[in-house]
Parts: C-alpha cells; sequence; structure tokens
C-alpha cells in the first residue's frame, strides 16, 4: 500500500551532495551528516530535486563525527535527537527590525527553539492552535496586536510582521458592565449586549433568589449554548450535556476540604454563578448570579458504590450549573463524590482549569490565581464580532450546492440523548504518532489538520461521496485577551467540507489546513446559520459526526505544593456525551495522540478507531493521490470481502449479462411462459420478438452499448419486453413511474440524460429527445449488443435531491447466485 520509502536510497542521495563525507537517516525521516560547507536548507534543495517529496527527510543534524558500533556501522541507538534548528528550514536570516525581534523572541520561548530566524515556519517547528493563542498574548504584552488567525495565514516571523503592521487583529470593545452592587432597579440602558423590555427584564429578575441584588448581569447566550439549550429542552429525560467525575476521597475531612475549594472556584468565575432564562422571552439569555451555593447531596450507596449519571436531569433556570452527591463507600473505607456539571458552562480546556484551580486552592495558594476572565468577553465576541453577512458569504460559498446529509452508517437522529452510546478509548501507537509530527512538519500544517483529513477519507468512505462534510469542534479562544484561562463554553461546533477528488495528500493538507485557518473568522457564527446556508431541507441535519481535536495542556501551573494538595483524591470516571451518533476526540498530549470514539448503537467505536488508524497510516505512507487510498484495515477488509461474501459462481458459466441469460431461455424453451398480467400471458418466444423489435427501435434513435433509455411505463404484459430491448440494444434503463409528480420526473430525466425515452400506454412526456411507444416499434430485430450497466435507480431523494445508483449486470448475476437457494427458481418460474 503506497509508496516503499528506502532509507538506503535516501542516504546515498546526501552522499552524493557535494561536501558530505557521511550521512545515515533513520525511520524517522530525520537525516544525519558529517560534512563541510552545507547545510540543512541546502541538502533540502538539493534532495527536493533528486527525490519524491515523501522522501525527503523532515528534519538534518550536522555531526562532527558519525557514531560508530565496534564493528564499524553506525551506531544509531547513539544518534541525538534533533532540535529546532533540524527542521526543514529555509536559511538562517536574523529577525529584522523591532516587531520581527519580538517575534522570534517570544516564539523562541514558546517552542523551546535557541535560534528563530525570520523564515522559519511556526508549524514546521511544532507549533499548534493552542501555542498560536500562548504567542498572541505574549507579543500584546509587547505592545503588538495580532490574531490567531493571521499566525496561521502568516505562519513565518517576517510575514507575520509585516501583516501584524498592514493589517492588525479585529478588536471587539466589550461594553462594560453597567449593574453596580448597588443598583435598585435593573433598566435595558444597563444590558448593553442583549435587547429587553423592562417587563422582560423584571421577569427574569424575579427569578433569582435574592432579586436585583444577587444579579450581577445579564446577557445572551453563545452560539453553542443555544444549541445545548434547544436538545436540552428537546429531551425528555436525560440530558446529552450532563458530564460527570467520579472521584473517590479517603476521608471526610478531606471531601469537605475540596467542597470548599471548589466552591471557592465558583464564586471567583461568573459563568459558574450562571443560570439560563428562556420561557416569556424572545431569546433565551444567561444571568450571572452574585452568590451561588453548590447543591450537595449525601447519598446511600448501594452494593456496587455507584451512582448512575446518565438518567440525570439538570435545572439550567438554578445556579450553579453544578451538583454534588456524596455516599461513604464502606467496603473500600472511603467517599465517592459525582459531581456533575452542565456542558452549556463548559470544555475541556475550562475543566483543566477549574482542576487546576482547586488544586492551588486546596495547597492555600489561592491569592496567587490569575484574576478570571469575564464570560461576558466571549458572548460580546459573537454579538459584537463578525457580522452576519460575512458568515453567510462564507458558508454558502462552503456549503451552498451540498443538498443532502453527510451521514455515516446512514444514521440521521441527531437528538441523542446519550443513553444507547458507547465508548472506546486507544492511543495511536508510537510509530505512527511520529510519522504524524514529520509529516505535517514537513508540510508546515498543524498535526489537527493532518486528524480532519483522516477523518474526511473515513467520513467519505462511509457515506460513498467524493467529499466529506462534518463538524468540527472551534476552540472558541483565539480572540480577547486572556481566554485561553478562561472557564465557560468557548468552543463551537460548525461544519467543514473536504473535498478528495484530483488531491493528493499534500493538496489535501494544504487545502484543509487552509479551510480550518478560514474559519477561525467564523469561530462564533451560529450552527443554525451555517446549516440555513446549505441545501440541505430545513429539519434535515447537515452532518451526523464531529470531530474534537483537544490539546490537553494544562493552562495552570502546578508546583510540588499542589501536587501534594491531591493526595487522598483518586479520579475514577468522567463520562461526556453529545446528541451526534459518532463522535471522534483527539487528545493531543504535545508527543502522543489520545482517540475517544462515541457511536450509538449498533456502530463499534473500536471499528471507528480503526478506521481512523488506518487513515493516519495511509496519508502517512506517501503523496499519493487521496482517492486511491484505503482506510480498511487489513482484517477487517477479509472480514467484508471474504466472510460476509463467501464466493460463488455465476448461473451459466461465460454468461456476463442478464439479457444473455434470459436469451438462453427464450432459446431453450420458446413456448413456455415467461409473463402473465392480468390473466393475459407471454410465451419466451414472443418476449424474444417483441424484445428484438424494441431494440430496434432504440438503436434506430442512436441508442448504443452504454446509452441510458428512461423508461416511463405502466404495469402492463410488455413492460419485461421493454426493458430486455433495452438491454438487447446494448443500453442501461432508468425507470421512472409514470405516477411520479411532474417535478420528480423532470428532475430525473434531467439528471438521467438519457437518449430515448420509452413509453407504453396512454403515458406522454414532453422532453428534449426521442420518445418511442412501445407499439410503434419496427417490424425488424435489432443487432445485439452487450453492455455493463443493467439499470440505473434513483434514490427516494427524501432528504435532498435525489441520486442516480448505478447497478451492473455481473451485481445482478450475482445476487441471483448468492441467493437462488432462497427462493428455489427452477426450470417452472
Amino acid at each position: 500500500r503506497g509508496y516503499r520509502v528506502e532509507l538506503g536510497e535516501i542516504e546515498a542521495a546526501l552522499l552524493r551532495v557535494p561536501g558530505v563525507s557521511q550521512a545515515a537517516v533513520n525511520k524517522d525521516l530525520v537525516a544525519y551528516y558529517v560534512g563541510e560547507g552545507v547545510d540543512a536548507a541546502g541538502l533540502r534543495e538539493h534532495l527536493a530535486a533528486e527525490l519524491p517529496g515523501y522522501m525527503v527527510p523532515a528534519a538534518f543534524v550536522a555531526l562532527e563525527v558519525m557514531p560508530l558500533t565496534p564493528s564499524g556501522k553506525v551506531d544509531r541507538a547513539a544518534l541525538p535527537a534533533p532540535d529546532g534548528d533540524a527542521f526543514a528550514r529555509a536559511g538562517y536570516e536574523e529577525p529584522e527590525g523591532e516587531i520581527e525581534q519580538t517575534i522570534a523572541r517570544v516564539w523562541a520561548e514558546l517552542l523551546g527553539v535557541d535560534q528563530i530566524g525570520r523564515h522559519d515556519d511556526f508549524f514546521a517547528l511544532g507549533g499548534h492552535s493552542l501555542l498560536a493563542v500562548s504567542l498572541v498574548e505574549r507579543v500584546r504584552e509587547h505592545g503588538i496586536v495580532t490574531g490567531v488567525r493571521t499566525v496561521f495565514a502568516h505562519p513565518t516571523v517576517a510575514a507575520l510582521a509585516e501583516a501584524t503592521v498592514t493589517a492588525p487583529a479585529d478588536a471587539v470593545e466589550v461594553p462594560a458592565n453597567l449593574i453596580g452592587e448597588d443598583t435598585a432597579v435593573i433598566t435595558p440602558d444597563l444590558l448593553p449586549l442583549v435587547d429587553l423590555s423592562q417587563e422582560q427584564i423584571d421577569r427574569i429578575v424575579a427569578q433569582i433568589p435574592g432579586g436585583t441584588g444577587n444579579v450581577q448581569d445579564i446577557y445572551p447566550l453563545a452560539p453553542l449554548q443555544e444549541g445545548m439549550l434547544f436538545h436540552h429542552l428537546m429531551a425528555e429525560k436525560a440530558d446529552a450535556y450532563v458530564l460527570s467525575n467520579v472521584l473517590a476521597i479517603d476521608t471526610r475531612e478531606r471531601l469537605d476540604g475540596f467542597l470548599s475549594a471548589l466552591q471557592t472556584v465558583i464564586d471567583r468565575h461568573d459563568v459558574l454563578r450562571t443560570s439560563l432564562v428562556w420561557e416569556g422571552i424572545s431569546r433565551p439569555v444567561q444571568v450571572v448570579w452574585r452568590q451561588a451555593e453548590l447543591a450537595v447531596e449525601e447519598l446511600a450507596l448501594g452494593p456496587a458504590g455507584d451512582v448512575d449519571a446518565l438518567h440525570h436531569r439538570m435545572d439550567l433556570t438554578e445556579a450553579p450549573l453544578l451538583r454534588a452527591f456524596t455516599g461513604y463507600d464502606a467496603e473500600n473505607d472511603r467517599w465517592l463524590l459525582m459531581i456533575l456539571m452542565h456542558h452549556v458552562i463548559d470544555d475541556n480546556t475550562s475543566l483543566q482549569t477549574i482542576v487546576g484551580e482547586v488544586g492551588a486552592v486546596l495547597a492555600g495558594q489561592a491569592d496567587l490565581l490569575p484574576p478570571p476572565v469575564p464570560y461576558r468577553e466571549v458572548v460580546a465576541q459573537a454579538v459584537l464580532g463578525v457580522p452576519e453577512a460575512e458568515h453567510e458569504d462564507f458558508f454558502t460559498g462552503l456549503l451552498g450546492d451540498v443538498d443532502e446529509p453527510c451521514a455515516p452508517y446512514g444514521i440521521l437522529d441527531v437528538h441523542g440523548d446519550g443513553t444507547d452510546v458507547t465508548e472506546n478509548r486507544s492511543m495511536i501507537d508510537a510509530e505512527t504518532a511520529e510519522r504524524v509530527r514529520a509529516l505535517t512538519r514537513h508540510e508546515g500544517v498543524s498535526a489537527a489538520s493532518l486528524f480532519h483529513l483522516a477523518w474526511a477519507l473515513v467520513v467519505a468512505r462511509l457515506t460513498g461521496r467524493d467529499d466529506a462534510v462534518f463538524g468540527t469542534v472551534l476552540f472558541g479562544r483565539m480572540s480577547g485577551e486572556g481566554n485561553r484561562r478562561g472557564v465557560g463554553a468557548f468552543i463551537n461546533t460548525l461544519p467543514v467540507r473536504i473535498a478528495l477528488t484530483g488531491r493528493t495528500t499534500s493538496d489535501g493538507l494544504a487545502d484543509t489546513h487552509r479551510l480550518l485557518t478560514d474559519l477561525l473568522r467564523h469561530e462564533h457564527a451560529p450552527l443554525s446559520l451555517a446549516q440555513r446556508c446549505s441545501g440541505v431541507p430545513a429539519g434535515t441535519p447537515l452532518f451526523t459526526s464531529l470531530l474534537n481535536y483537544r490539546h490537553n495542556t494544562a493552562p495552570v501551573e502546578t508546583g510540588h505544593a499542589v501536587t501534594d494538595a491531591w493526595s487522598g483524591i483518586e479520579a475514577l470516571s468522567s463520562q461526556e456525551r453529545t446528541n451526534y451518533p459518532l463522535v471522534v476526540s483527539i487528545d493531543d498530549d504535545g508527543t502522543g495522540f489520545g482517540v475517544v470514539a462515541q457511536t450509538r448503537t449498533p456502530v463499534d467505536p473500536a471499528d471507528v478507531c480503526a478506521l481512523l488508524v488506518q487513515a493516519l497510516t495511509e496519508l502517512t505512507a506517501g503523496d499519493r493521490a487521496l482517492a486511491e487510498l484505503d482506510v480498511l484495515p487489513v482484517a477487517e477488509r477479509s472480514r467484508l470481502l471474504d466472510g460476509f461474501n463467501p464466493q460463488v459462481e455465476v448461473p451459466v458459466p461465460g454468461v456476463t449479462t442478464v439479457d444473455a441469460l434470459v436469451w438462453a431461455r427464450i432459446e431453450e424453451s420458446p413456448d413456455a411462459v415467461a409473463v402473465v398480467h392480468e390473466g393475459r400471458g407471454m410465451t419466451y418466444g414472443e418476449l424474444g420478438v417483441l424484445a428484438d423489435r424494441v431494440a430496434a427501435g432504440l438503436q434506430s434513435l442512436g441508442v448504443v452499448a452504454g446509452s441510458r433509455v428512461v423508461v416511463c411505463a405502466e404495469r402492463a404484459l410488455e413492460l419485461p419486453a421493454m426493458l430486455l430491448g433495452v438491454w438487447r440494444a446494448g443500453g442501461t434503463y432508468v425507470p421512472v413511474d409514470p405516477g411520479y409528480p411532474a417535478a420528480r420526473i423532470a428532475q430525473v430525466l434531467e439528471d438521467a440524460a438519457p437518449v430515448v425515452v420509452l413509453v407504453n400506454g396512454s403515458v406522454t412526456v414532453d422532453v428534449g429527445v426521442p420518445v418511442l411507444h412501445v407499439d410503434d416499434v419496427p417490424e425488424r430485430a435489432g443487432e445485439p449488443v452487450e453492455g455493463d450497466a443493467a439499470y440505473v435507480i434513483y434514490t427516494s431523494g427524501s432528504t435532498g435531491r435525489p441520486k442516480g445508483v448505478v447497478v451492473e449486470h455481473r451485481q445482478v448475476l450475482r445476487l441471483f447466485a448468492a441467493t437462488g437457494h432462497w427462493f428455489g427458481f427452477d426450470a417452472t418460474d
């Protein structure tokens, strides 16, 4: 499968470069060389001219002496790991000017590279979206204003500096919170982020314990929060977005300390003191309480010592949107604590921040925590940021011609509550992970781009499409100072569409990286808006699978004291669900990759993980056409082809078309009854004569091998002869029911582009091609012509525009052969 990389061939090419005296290349495509007058940039240029792109090393390490074993061979175990300078860089040029020098200095600190040149690439040196956020924040401290999207679009020091000077990042001016602690009445002018009447405000305030004195702020929901509220209201019992974490704590004293620390963190962050209000107002809002106490319920645990979180719902009108359940586990002499948190106030990065801050409080370091980031800043980005018209232009261009759902395994329901979801967790093997890192460095893209392309391959194969539409989870922290350490639902889910036809791996990676870069501008766009911009009918999902790429790097620094504070506390389990039937999460820890697949029954999540790993294996095997890559693991391919499909022989050896099989019967038993309809019969001989005449008529109108012939006919005695006549002429018939609505018939006729339309009885068709009535066929036989395709059948079109599916003669013959014993067909049939 794919290209074989011969390390010896690469080494030989290195030795042909003037000045190189010794060379070695390892399996990670890191080149080691001894020589004079050469550098990484020069070597890359030489090798790129001589070798295929997939064989050019990702890094070049200069050595004074090549390490050797006692037998005189290269001691590969002694070869040093490449540092940042080794990775295929375009020749060092010192940064010019204050802005370039500042960017390079911050860059070096973040990436752990000693020397950064003005043409070095952020992603080739290991950068990713989370580091890009840190880069933006660090350079802002030096008075340089830029944005993450700019970093993605201009990933070298020189290009980023120029882009920063010519096009500084768009900044949203977040209006101040005008509700003070002494505010007696909240009026519309005190709420700059939401348009509410006084009556609506009064109704909202009346629902909050303590009234106006306990209301800190009121503002709209962020786009993802609106979607979660929708699914909360749709679900009758369980709520897919209630997250659970179960801890085991050794003593009651430590349990009380943990709950106290968690309350301190709740007091710090406004979003953790937030409730939702939606009844009686035109648009849902969230209300920040000044004080919200964590509800703790003590339970008597059963013999299993656990609590089922799936059947819990949470009252979203009561803050905080966290609940705690505790119970004493007598068998293990410990306390169990289950924390339920609604996803509407949380995401993966927020959870890491909360855990880090709880640890700091437990360690007595609460005063060292940075100031909290108000969640209203996220909402302001959505409300006051990119205009809706700009969002619409982008998504219309991306999705405007998508007219049916992209639904792997044919599952269209996106309103699940998580109760029938199974999960599989696995790690990408070390060898594949290293190839992923090497390829993305080589191509100057993020690992996230490669995983998106891999998932696009899987989705395309599962849906039979030449492009893939699926949801991706946007980080949501790409703008706004301090957003990286903010708490709340910053993320957003938006569709991506990745085309695979006519592209190689390198092309696909570049296109995917560009798409993800462009999407950053729209990270706060509502999913409902994006769906409206597609051609998929309202009420039908645009996509049913989701990819969530996460960087698992805790944003809160922890020292020994914080680590010691967790002594006696053990994490037992965590659970998160969504409404989607197929979700794959990638956990990037900076070195390896974890994969979590959640699938709705009966899809096996382990199979989904295997498909993704195989896609990664194919993508990292060489720069090949994406259409040629196979996502099926070898074992699964064998199971599908051999296990599910035992080899069968065709009914008659040498027969390759269905009409040839029928014609053999015509010659064998011309007087036997072939067709019966409403008391009338037709023999095989008569069937053959009429079919020959139909073939002659079709051929006179231009039908040749492979021509499509629309058969728009009533059920009648002559109908089988009409179909057989199409095959006899070499054509492919396209059945169209004359009872279909006129618009549907016109749609099929336009798409099928037939050479002739064949009709019978009283059927009439107004179309721009010849129409042949079976009563008007000539009194002569046509010339038998063998075709490949038997017929084209159109889908129902219930979820989009009908699509034609070509069925070949060999497929029909094999179906008869494989199922003949079920029906017991014999000479009387």
